[in-house]
């Protein structure tokens, strides 16, 4: 498999992981674990990290699809080379780097780890134009 394959891989990975992140804050919580096995008909009190948290599984969901997208066509049309690698690389680290920055409530450097993740889907797209 190639490295955009598996950082495609990595990433669906990360996504799915995400949500543990509020599951623990929410846990941890007075009444957290009833109100998380409930039906959620009302708002849980949780520390702020918690909802960044939430928000940053959000914002890998909406930009996992163009990724994936990206990476799909540029195996399946015979584009794939060490330069969408590296972008497929640099949008995997920029994920967990937002992530971090993210939950950590960085504001201005979370932006930046957001737009080097964006950055490697460009070089992915710019490869396909070739």
């Amino acid at each position: 498999m190639t490295t955009d394959l598996w950082m495609l891989v990595a990433s669906a990975m990360l996504c799915v992981l995400i949500p543990f992140i509020p599951i623990i804050g929410l846990m941890q919580t007075p009444g957290g674990a009833a109100w998380g096995f409930g039906n959620r008909d009302t708002t849980h009190p949780v520390p702020k990290w918690v909802e960044r948290g939430r928000r940053a599984h959000m914002n890998m969901v909406e930009n996992l699809a163009p990724f994936a997208v990206l990476v799909l066509v540029a195996h399946v049309t015979g584009k794939a080379n060490a330069t969408t690698a590296l972008g497929a690389e640099i949008f995997f680290v920029g994920r967990i780097a937002h992530l971090v920055v993210y939950v950590a409530g960085i504001p201005v450097v979370r932006t930046l780890m957001f737009t080097l993740a964006s950055v490697g889907e460009f070089m992915i797209f710019l490869q396909l134009l070739h």
